[in-house]
């Protein structure tokens, strides 16, 4: 049987990376590792990602979650290193 842990470690995307995803789209953890896994393997899909995290960074500040908008935004930068846009 496979843990959501050993789903991760499958993943192209990280632990934080699918968390976020499942914030942004209002899912359960599975199905945004699910979903992050089609998206991150077309450029147009990564660029969902990307938009995404900085959508809900932005919204986060607006709504005075500074500390969470800043996570997001590592989350965002990291993820843009790792996959360019």
């Amino acid at each position: 049987m496979l843990t959501l842990k050993d789903c991760f470690d499958f993943s192209d995307l990280n632990e934080d990376e699918i968390c976020a995803i499942a914030e942004c789209e209002h899912i359960p953890i599975i199905s945004a590792l699910e979903e992050g896994e089609n998206l991150i393997h077309s450029t147009h899909g990564r660029q969902q990602i990307a938009t995404m995290l900085l959508r809900r960074a932005q919204e986060c500040e607006l709504s005075g979650m500074e500390v969470h908008a800043g996570h997001l935004r590592c989350i965002h930068k990291a993820f843009i290193a790792r996959f360019p846009t």
